[in-house]
């Protein structure tokens, strides 16, 4: 079947509403205040909380 009537625009658009991309979260590392994500390990520093840090090797430059 063929439909009757040709969808419009805001018909279509407020049904895909809902598939829109969502902004990533970001928190502030407590250490050095770099943005890095929640629940994560600090890519600067590597504190994650305050029993646990990581230890990050120096990637040497050749």
């Amino acid at each position: 079947m063929l439909p009757v009537k040709k969808t419009s625009k805001a018909k279509t658009r407020s049904r895909r509403s809902h598939q829109r991309l969502t902004a990533t979260n970001y928190s502030l590392c407590r250490k050095c205040s770099n943005p890095k994500l929640p629940h994560a390990a600090c890519d600067k520093c590597g504190y994650v909380n305050p029993k646990i840090t990581l230890d990050l090797g120096k990637e040497e430059a050749s």
